[in-house]
C-alpha cells in the first residue's frame, strides 16, 4: 500500500446560478478520512461544493477545504490526515482480519495513552487533580496542538470572504442550544472549529464570545436538516457523507454490542431528518395540488395566498455516501488513527464516489413530485 496520498482534483466547470451544491460532513473522529477520500472522488467528477456544513471531525474537513483554493484542497486534506496519522505508522505482522483487529485495538489504546499528532495530547496533571472550575478540570485532553494545525493549514480569510459558504455546529454548554456558525453572517476562527469538535469528557468546551460551547454531534451528528432550512430559493444537490450506518449486523459480543449502539445513535438523527424532510415536503405538495382546485375567489383569500407562499419548495436532491464498517473495525474505529487505517478509509471514500459516478442510473430518476429524491449512492449503486 502507498505510503501517501496522492491527490487528482478537477475544478468544476461553472453551474447555473439556480443550483447550490452543497457537501454535509457528519461527525466521526477517525473515520473522517473516508470523507476526505469522498471529496476528492467528487472533484474528480465535477461536483466542487458551492457549501461545505460540517460537525465535530465533518467541521474540520470543512474548514480545510473552504479555507483553501480548489487546487490546493485535497493537499491540506492529506497533509492533516497524515499528520494526525502519523503516531502509528505500523502495520500487522501477520496477515488476516483477526491480526488485524487486534492491531487496530492496540492502536486505539496507544492513541488513548499518548494523544494524536497535530490534534490533542492527554493532559499532565490528569484532570482530577485540578480544582473544580478549572478549564483544565473538564477534560482529559488538551487541544492546544489542533488550534496551531487548524492555523497552519486553513486560510481563515478566505473563509471569511466567502467564496464558499461554510456551516458547522455546535452545542452551548451552559443553555443545552444547538448553534451554528456560518460565514454567512459570522466571522468564522479556529475557536468555531474546535467547538464543532469539543467533545466531553475527553476534550475541553471552547470559549467564544462568553459562551463555552461542545461538539454538535451531541444533539444531531449531521448538518442536513440545517442545510435543508437555510437555503429554499436555489435547488439543492445534497452530498451527505456519513460515517456510521444504520445498516449493520447482529452483535454477537459486548465489543461488537457497543459498536453497534454507537451506529445506531449516530445514524439515527440523520434518518429522522431526511423522514422528516419527506414528509413535510409531501405536506407542502399536497397543500399546492389543492389550491390548484380552488375556485378563483378562495385562491384570493389572504389564508391561501400565505399559504401558497410558504409552500413554495426547491428540489432537492440528497445523495447519501455511507461509510460501511470492515470486520476487523470494533467500538475503537472513531479514535483508531493509525496510518494504514487511514489510507483504507480515504481510499474508501474514493472508490465509494467513482463506483456510483460509474452507474449513472440514479442521475436519470425523475424528480419525485414532492420535489425531494434521496439516494445512497454506496447502496443502490454497485458494479
Amino acid at each position: 500500500m502507498n505510503a501517501e496520498i496522492q491527490p487528482r482534483v478537477t475544478v468544476a466547470e461553472p453551474r447555473l446560478r439556480s443550483e447550490c451544491t452543497a457537501l454535509v460532513l457528519q461527525g466521526g473522529g477517525a473515520l473522517g478520512s473516508y470523507q476526505a477520500g469522498v471529496y476528492e472522488g467528487l472533484c474528480e467528477d465535477g461536483h466542487s461544493p458551492d457549501w461545505v456544513a460540517g460537525i465535530s471531525i465533518g467541521a474540520i474537513n470543512a474548514a480545510l477545504i473552504a479555507g483553501n483554493p480548489p487546487d490546493q484542497r485535497a493537499e491540506r486534506l492529506r497533509t492533516f490526515w497524515e499528520r494526525v496519522s502519523s503516531g502509528v505508522q505500523g502495520e500487522p505482522l501477520v496477515p488476516g482480519e483477526r491480526a488485524r483487529a487486534w492491531f487496530n485495538e492496540a492502536s486505539a489504546a496507544l492513541i488513548a495513552s499518548f494523544g494524536v499528532p497535530g490534534f490533542f495530547t492527554p493532559r499532565w496533571p490528569p484532570a482530577l487533580f485540578y480544582p473544580p472550575g478549572a478549564p483544565q478540570a473538564l477534560s482529559y485532553y488538551d487541544t492546544a496542538s489542533l488550534k496551531a494545525t487548524l492555523e497552519t493549514l486553513v486560510d481563515f480569510d478566505r473563509i471569511n470572504a466567502r467564496e464558499i459558504r461554510l456551516s458547522v455546529g455546535a452545542v452551548n454548554v451552559r443553555t443545552g442550544n444547538f448553534v451554528y456558525f456560518d460565514n454567512a453572517h459570522d466571522r468564522i476562527g479556529p475557536e468555531h472549529i474546535m467547538a464543532s469538535g469539543a467533545l466531553p469528557p475527553g476534550f475541553p468546551p471552547v470559549e467564544i464570545d462568553g459562551e463555552h460551547y461542545w461538539d454538535g454531534g451531541l444533539v444531531s451528528n449531521t448538518p442536513l436538516e440545517y442545510v435543508l432550512d437555510q437555503e429554499s430559493t436555489k435547488d439543492l444537490k445534497i452530498f451527505q457523507v456519513d460515517l456510521f450506518s444504520a445498516r449493520g449486523p447482529m452483535p454477537r459480543t459486548l465489543v461488537e454490542a457497543a459498536e453497534r449502539e454507537k451506529d445506531i445513535r449516530y445514524s439515527s438523527r440523520t434518518r429522522l431528518n431526511t423522514d422528516t424532510a419527506m414528509r413535510l415536503r409531501k405536506a407542502k405538495a399536497a397543500f399546492r395540488r389543492l389550491a390548484e382546485k380552488l375556485p378563483p375567489e378562495l385562491r384570493q383569500d389572504p389564508d391561501t395566498a400565505f399559504l401558497s407562499e410558504v409552500t413554495h419548495e426547491n428540489a432537492v436532491t440528497i445523495m447519501q455516501v455511507i461509510y460501511r464498517r470492515k470486520n476487523y473495525e470494533g467500538n475503537a474505529k472513531d479514535y483508531e488513527f493509525s496510518r494504514q487505517t487511514m489510507l483504507e478509509h480515504w481510499a474508501a471514500g474514493r472508490a465509494d464516489v467513482r463506483r456510483a459516478f460509474r452507474q449513472r442510473g440514479w442521475m436519470d430518476h425523475a424528480r419525485e413530485e414532492d420535489g425531494l429524491s434521496v439516494f445512497d449512492l454506496t447502496r443502490d449503486a454497485r458494479d
